[in-house]
């Protein structure tokens, strides 16, 4: 059974639709992101990097991450304007040593413990080297990649995440099939946020 998996949530957009950072929405009472960094925290990932980018201090700040465990560190993407492969890069930098990284995504605030979990299970038990949640035929996040492809991630350029990989590693991806497609679920409008709010009220 392999151990050790670091999360890497990606979280340095410049939600240029919104108007403000959606890290900061408003979602049920809390920040948009500290709905992804709960569940994070209460999962039995082992170490947790945090990548922001754009106002990352106000974002930083109004989260209080001064005062977050220790297991939970922030990192700083300066090249966020160049597109998600950079805060790939950055997170992957940072997790060099860890056997496997399970990236999440800081606008999905649906996602929670329990499914975090039930993926590490999932991969842990397999001999894939990367582990997709799937609902029906749609794929989605959050995905966790062995440390056979950081090399190859960390190619990656534009604005664009690690599908590219996946496609073209189809024998090497074991798909988690889950009950609910909530979680894949993310806010790139106001609509969005409407969305999920009737969806999850």
């Amino acid at each position: 059974m392999r151990e050790q998996t670091a999360g890497i949530i990606l979280a340095a957009g410049m939600s240029t639709r919104l108007g403000t950072p959606k890290q900061l929405l408003r979602f049920k009472g809390k920040y948009l992101l500290e709905h992804v960094l709960e569940a994070a925290l209460a999962s039995r990932l082992d170490s947790i990097f945090l990548v922001l980018g754009c106002e990352s201090d106000r974002i930083a700040k109004a989260l209080e991450l001064q005062r977050a465990p220790s297991r939970l560190r922030k990192i700083v993407n300066p090249h966020y304007t160049e597109g998600m492969s950079r805060s790939l890069r950055s997170g992957l930098t940072a997790t060099q040593a860890f056997p496997s990284v399970m990236f999440l995504l800081g606008d999905q605030p649906l996602i929670d413990s329990g499914t975090i979990n039930f993926l590490l299970y999932r991969f842990r038990e397999s001999k894939k080297d990367i582990c997709v949640p799937v609902y029906g035929n749609r794929r989605g996040n959050p995905v966790i990649f062995s440390q056979r492809f950081y090399g190859m991630l960390g190619e990656i350029e534009g604005d664009i995440g690690a599908r590219e990989v996946i496609a073209s590693h189809e024998k090497d991806v074991l798909e988690v099939e889950l009950s609910d497609p909530k979680i894949f679920t993310d806010i790139d409008t106001p609509e969005d946020l409407e969305f999920l709010n009737r969806i999850d009220p």
